[in-house]
Order: C-alpha cells, then structure tokens, then sequence
C-alpha cells in the first residue's frame, strides 16, 4: 500500500492571471485568461495561454510546472529528506566523513594506486 508523504496546495503555489495578448481581437485584450503557477519551494513555474477558458489554462500550467526539471528535482530531494529523516546538506557531511572517503593517485610508472585517508 502506498502511503502519501507530503501534498502540494494552493498555498504553496502562486497563481497568477493575465491577459494573454497577441492576435485576437478585443476580446482577448480584456479577457485574463492566460495563467501562470509557481512553486514557491521550488522556483519552478508553469504557464499557460493556448486555451480560450482560465481554467483549462490554469489546468495545463500545473500540468508544466509538475513536468519541470526543476520541480521533479525538488521533489525528489525532498521526499528523500523525508524519508531519511535528514537534510541534503547532513547527508553530504555524512558522507564526507574521513571513513567514507578513497583518494586514488597515479604511481611514478603511472598507475593508478589507493592513499589512505587520514583519520581525523
């Protein structure tokens, strides 16, 4: 059974509408139509103005912003985080420990050789 981490809400997004422009007459000058969404944890952004009707606009904006590199990535780090139980940057220090650590160097005939790290 899959179990739900976390949710993204309207209060995590910054909705924006407006006017769409380009060719189609009066009608489309006065009609805000065209939407924009934000992630705000994320900076990732999804717009859309093909659509005639806002909410088909705003529909496939969430759609782009949930298919952005930048949100898929967001996403990941932070179901890791929640997952684990700790923040990339522990993560990295974790792993930057002495005892995870292996320094390969070339050798005078050119050969690649293992240096033990020292331990701190």
């Amino acid at each position: 059974m899959k179990e739900l981490l976390f949710s993204v809400t309207k209060k995590d997004l910054r909705i924006e509408y407006f006017c769409s422009g380009g060719p189609g007459g009066q009608h489309q000058n006065k009609t805000s139509s065209a939407c924009r969404i934000t992630h705000l944890a994320s900076g990732a952004v999804g717009e859309s103005r093909e659509e005639r009707k806002q909410a088909q606009n705003q529909r496939i904006a969430f759609r782009r912003l949930t298919e952005s590199k930048r949100f898929k990535t967001w996403l990941k780090i932070a179901a890791s985080e929640m997952m684990s139980g700790e923040t990339v940057e522990q993560a990295v220090d974790r792993m930057m420990q002495p005892q995870n650590l292996r320094v390969d160097i070339k050798d005078g005939r050119g050969r690649w050789t293992r240096e033990p790290v020292e331990r701190v």
